[in-house]
């Protein structure tokens, strides 16, 4: 079995990762308690499919390590598995993706600085000891997450991408439990009708798979663009307004530096966090300027102010 190593540049942890998935609607991960991380998903190009169990041993008091990260891997094409020999472009690309999955990708030496200017960031940076973002599997099934979702609740966006793995993407074994990856842009482009969907939005789905074996949500070109001009290119894929465009992105291609303008949850967050008046919160401007603070791990701080937003008490009315 193919496996890597990883070596964190800067802060991480695994478990945090791990602890992020389990509460992250869209994954539906259920986390077995081995310290392995599990992971099934269709590959950058779209042609194949990566079964992944990851490992990281973690510091003996459970604070974040920077310890390397190994991952076995199992590639699935056209139903077979094949082992790619190291060096190759299939084990390159393979590698290459596991480690965006888990911003691996990122040297976030300085990252912990942050917080020497920014007390908010500082509390942060200590409640989410070593937590990089998690992303979805590529910009691909980001996007095809959007069109699920859109205008309907979470749970059940959630629970009509997982049928759809299970029942037209391929299933593996990952370290021992059976897993079911998001189906490949070429299968779900074959599917006629999705329960629970509408027909514009199943349209809509195909003419995204068709952009992905075009190579128009390939990552590594979405990051090398302005983050501006990656933007307008995706708002020009069909059912991809803003919002969407955004989250594909940051946490589709895991682009590290962008400011979510279009994400009214993170600008609450920020309110709250920065104790900022309505009007101020209001004011995306002056958003955007607190938050160059951030630079150049926008995306990140982004993503920490939203999962301390959510793990916040409910008021009791």
């Amino acid at each position: 079995m193919p496996a890597v190593s990883l070596t964190p540049q800067g802060p991480f942890s695994l478990a945090a990762s791990t602890r992020f998935l389990e509460g992250f609607t869209p994954a539906s991960y259920d986390d077995a308690p081995d310290g392995v991380l599990r992971l099934a998903f269709p590959t950058d190009d779209g042609r194949s499919v990566i079964g992944c169990a990851l490992r990281q041993k973690e510091t003996a008091d459970g604070a974040a390590a920077a310890g390397t990260v190994h991952a076995e891997y199992t590639l699935h094409t056209d139903g077979e598995a094949t082992e790619p020999g190291t060096g190759t472009a299939a084990a390159k690309a393979a590698r290459a993706q596991i480690a965006r999955i888990l911003s691996l990708d990122v040297d976030a030496t300085d990252f912990p600085t942050l917080g020497d200017s920014d007390p908010v960031v500082a509390g942060l940076q200590a409640e989410f000891a070593g937590l990089r973002p998690v992303l979805f599997y590529s910009p691909y099934e980001a996007a095809a997450w959007t069109i699920i979702g859109n205008r309907i609740r979470m749970t059940q966006a959630a629970h009509i991408k997982a049928r759809l793995a299970e029942q037209h993407g391929q299933a593996l074994d990952v370290a021992g439990r059976q897993l079911h990856a998001f189906p490949t842009p070429g299968e779900l482009r074959r599917i006629g009708s999705i329960p629970g969907l509408t027909d514009i939005k199943v349209e809509r789905l195909h003419a995204l798979a068709d952009a992905a074996l075009d190579g128009r949500l390939d990552a590594a070109r979405l990051r090398e663009q302005p983050a501006e001009f990656a933007l307008t290119d995706l708002r020009e894929l069909p059912g991809i307004g803003p919002f969407s465009a955004e989250l594909i992105l940051i946490r589709g291609a895991g682009h590290p530096d962008v400011f979510p303008a279009a994400e009214p949850r993170v600008h609450k967050a920020m309110a709250a966090a920065y104790g900022l008046d309505p009007i101020a919160a209001a004011d995306t401007a002056r958003l955007a300027r607190i938050a160059d603070g951030w630079r150049p791990y926008r995306s990140w701080i982004a993503l920490l102010l939203r999962a301390h937003a959510q793990d916040q008490p409910v008021p009791q009315g």
